[in-house]
């Protein structure tokens, strides 16, 4: 069976990650891609977790309690977009990940945002090691959501191919704008 967005986006980190590695999660949410690479990168690692809204970072703090990973994450009340004022340039990163779009059972005007986005994205990629991964996975069947698929595509789809590997995976035949799935993987 194939896999969903979601799901495709932790076996391709799986893939990669090791204990020692610093990651990002760029849009915390409720938690779960926070908790998984905390799980993935040992206690010698660091998680770097962004997002702007206090009820991500109370879920996820918990969840982190739960599974007793609240030492290896750094939890940021702060837009994606300024992580290269927290992670240092020289810093490596093996992998980021996004869900672009908005907190569920959160407010809907509080979306995810191109600039951004874009912002953040390139912050990550001058830290990604060879082989390193940036995900993305983009939900855009609410307003703003097709801008910010736009940018994400084209931002992609201009990587030099000499440095990056960029897979699009989606599924073309199923209702209601399924989140559609970008993997950046840095050659050298």
């Amino acid at each position: 069976m194939l896999q969903t967005a979601l799901h495709f986006s932790h076996t391709l980190l799986q893939e990669i990650l090791q204990p020692g590695d610093h990651v990002v999660d760029a849009t915390m949410g409720n938690g779960h891609d926070t908790v998984f690479l905390a799980e993935h990168i040992g206690k010698t690692g660091h998680v770097y977790s962004f997002d702007i809204q206090q009820q991500a970072i109370d879920a996820t703090r918990e969840k982190l309690e739960q599974h007793q990973l609240e030492e290896r994450v750094s939890l940021f009340l702060q837009g994606h977009e300024t992580l290269g004022e927290v992670i240092a340039e020289q810093q490596d990163l093996k992998a980021g990940i996004f869900n672009l779009g908005y907190l569920p059972k959160s407010d809907k005007a509080i979306i995810t945002m191109p600039e951004t986005t874009r912002t953040a994205m390139e912050e990550i990629l001058k830290r990604l090691v060879p082989r390193g991964r940036l995900i993305l996975v983009v939900y855009y069947g609410h307003e703003g959501g097709e801008k910010e698929l736009d940018m994400v595509d084209s931002f992609c789809s201009k990587l030099p191919q000499e440095t990056y590997n960029v897979l699009n995976y989606r599924f073309i035949n199923q209702k209601n704008q399924p989140p559609i799935l970008y993997c950046i993987e840095k050659k050298r």
